[in-house]
């Protein structure tokens, strides 16, 4: 669902980058107030555990497409809405401008469709009132089957709305290659799928985490729900950290090369024998203007690793490479920032 600069207005970039630097603004004074140093190390590697899915595109089968994973719902369950959303952005950024992933002058865009509805929306209106109900009864069980639902549930809406807000984007913008009704018609349905996907996986995790340190996932304690932990918080970090290490530096090479749901949408796959759907030329197409120009040429200056690769190389030892140095990236810019901002410091009394 990243979306290139071709597919904006610089009117509407402008919009979206004003409306996702609001909610970062917000975030960033409410974390200032809280005071659980156990959060830094988790948000460092949950940060660079979803920069890592994201390399993993998976196969919509009988489509021609693939999907990949968001991660707000993830990040948000484990750090709450507002550290969910700046890590998403570290994440959106670092893509951005060292890999070539989407535009930058789409940044804000991408912030808003991508992390924002999965960190906000999917927290406030379903993680948290699905996890505080007595739903399924009492008990461990119970609270397991809360956040398998949440987990899908969660990612199935907030996927719908990012990717309607790519419809509306567009059409703010005055592509009139992309009719209002045709682009949608093509774009939900196959991100309902992509949803469902990601629902999967981001309830592993979290049911992984909940096994390990329950105390971590947001809204859920110990006390009320009688739990005790079964491995130290470092033992936890650290199987993240692996599980990073081997999504981004391995599992990464066996991603789908279909296009993902946006592309899909855009472009079809003719070549693999299935519909062309929008039939847009991938070489012309969309919003040409002075802004998407000077973006451009500022990414290529700053991408070393553009579309995850070593540039004029085919060797796959760059999509290891970049699930690694990316992941690590991330993670430190996420534990710079919290440093910086007094995030998750242990308060005086």
């Amino acid at each position: 669902m990243h979306m290139a600069d071709a597919l904006l207005a610089p009117g509407v970039a402008a919009t979206m980058y004003a409306a996702s630097g609001i909610a970062a603004g917000i975030s960033v004074n409410k974390l200032k107030k809280e005071d659980d140093p156990q959060k830094l190390p988790v948000m460092a590697v949950t940060a660079a555990l979803v920069f890592a899915g994201q390399m993993i595109n998976y196969t919509i089968p009988g489509t021609g497409s693939s999907g990949h994973m968001c991660g707000g719902m993830l990040l948000s369950a484990l750090l709450g809405p507002q550290a969910g959303f700046l890590s998403m952005i570290v994440i959106l950024a670092i893509q951005c401008l060292f890999f070539a992933d989407g535009g930058l002058m789409a940044l804000g865009a991408n912030i808003w469709n991508m992390a924002f509805y999965g960190c906000f929306v999917g927290y406030y209106l379903i993680w948290r009132p699905i996890i505080r109900s007595k739903m399924f009864g009492s008990g461990k069980s119970a609270m397991r089957y809360r956040i398998i639902l949440a987990s899908i549930l969660g990612c199935v809406v907030t996927l719908q709305l990012g990717a309607f807000s790519v419809v509306l984007e567009t059409t703010l913008s005055g592509i009139t290659e992309l009719p209002f009704g045709a682009f949608a018609g093509l774009m939900q349905p196959i991100h309902l799928a992509i949803g469902l996907i990601e629902g999967l996986i981001t309830s592993a995790v979290l049911c992984f985490v909940f096994e390990s340190r329950p105390e971590l996932l947001r809204d859920v304690t110990e006390e009320e729900n009688g739990l005790k932990a079964k491995h130290p918080l470092k033992v936890t970090v650290a199987v993240l950290a692996v599980i990073t290490l081997l999504v981004g530096g391995g599992l990464s090479l066996f991603a789908s090369s279909n296009p993902d749901g946006l592309e899909w949408a855009l472009f079809g796959n003719r070549d693999a024998g299935y519909a062309a759907n929008m039939g847009l030329d991938e070489e012309e197409f969309g919003v040409s203007s002075k802004a998407a120009d000077t973006a451009g040429s500022i990414q290529e200056a700053t991408s070393f690793l553009p579309d995850y690769a070593f540039t004029d190389s085919d060797s796959p030892a760059g999509t290891t490479v970049s699930g690694i140095v990316g992941s690590a990236m991330v993670a430190g810019a996420a534990v710079l920032i919290c440093l910086a901002g007094g995030f998750f410091r242990k308060k005086n009394a």
